[in-house]
């Protein structure tokens, strides 16, 4: 169970996904750019890792306890903050400093400036190492704790991430969920023709890792998944490939050929608000 207040609890994961859409839209509104279709592809994933499956104390994110959220791919902070400003981590008036100098949320996700960012996630493909590294020592201190980092296809491209993926798997660390955003973008282009990545399952499952794949904007399957992961039987590392819509909820952000980092005339912020408001069905 999730250490987090009732009042928290309480509020439905496609309400808590749909405010973080909006949080990381607002916050894109703020410098007029940014890295929002992630942010809105990665919602439904970062609802269910921060409303169900982790555990954590909003006004305490040094607890020792805790679970660990690392975010490898440090572009996508503005999804991050959203969900952390949605657990209460981050007040929520500080949305509006982002990207602005002495803000604890710069554009990029660094650790030293923001609570709850537990890692400083810039250079692709070092974040699932760090993991491995903290697994390894919450295991020799006897914690429960789990590790849960989320990383991009296009990180996959990098031969670090999986010397990290086979170490995972020699040390056992069943306390590692490594959480693979596969929206099919990064900076040169498509992810899959920059460097094929399938079958990505059957190669995770090559390295010994419990393997899921879902649609990363179904809440249900997601929630289905984390569950399997935590409590999957097995001494092996676990892994959640996610299948994510780069801009879901505001269609004309999710048709844009080139989403991964995009810049919004001014009224299409209000606009890209308002869808969604109109597909809100919580």
């Amino acid at each position: 169970m999730t250490a987090i207040s009732p009042a928290v609890s309480e509020t439905s994961l496609a309400q808590r996904a749909l405010n973080i859409r909006r949080h990381a839209l607002r916050m894109g509104q703020v410098q007029g750019q940014g890295y929002v279709g992630q942010a809105l592809g990665a919602a439904d994933l970062l609802a269910v890792a921060y409303f169900h499956a982790l555990n954590y104390k909003p006004h305490d994110p040094e607890w020792e306890q805790r679970d660990r959220f690392y975010l490898s791919i440090g572009h996508y902070a503005i999804a991050l903050y959203a969900a952390l400003i949605e657990a209460e981590i981050v007040p929520l008036d500080e949305l509006e400093t982002y990207g602005s100098d002495d803000s604890r949320l710069p554009m990029s996700g660094m650790a030293t400036y923001t609570p709850g960012m537990e890692i400083t996630g810039g250079s692709l493909g070092q974040g699932l190492g760090i993991a491995v590294g903290a697994c390894l020592g919450l295991k020799r201190k006897g914690s429960d704790s789990f590790v849960y980092n989320l990383l991009s296809d296009g990180e996959l491209n990098e031969g670090s991430t999986w010397e990290a993926v086979m170490s995972a798997s020699h040390w056992k660390l069943d306390n590692l969920i490594a959480i693979v955003d596969v929206n099919n973008q990064q900076a040169d282009g498509r992810s899959s023709e920059v460097l094929a990545f399938e079958p990505i399952v059957d190669r995770w499952q090559a390295f010994g890792w419990f393997t899921q794949r879902v649609d990363g904007n179904d809440l249900d399957a997601l929630v289905e998944a984390f569950d399997a992961a935590r409590s999957h039987g097995g001494t092996q590392p676990r892994v959640i490939i996610c299948d994510t819509k780069m801009g879901r909820g505001v269609p004309f952000l999710e048709t844009r050929e080139k989403a991964h980092f995009i810049r919004v005339d001014e009224h299409e912020w209000n606009l890209a608000l308002n869808h969604l408001e109109e597909g809100d069905t919580v």
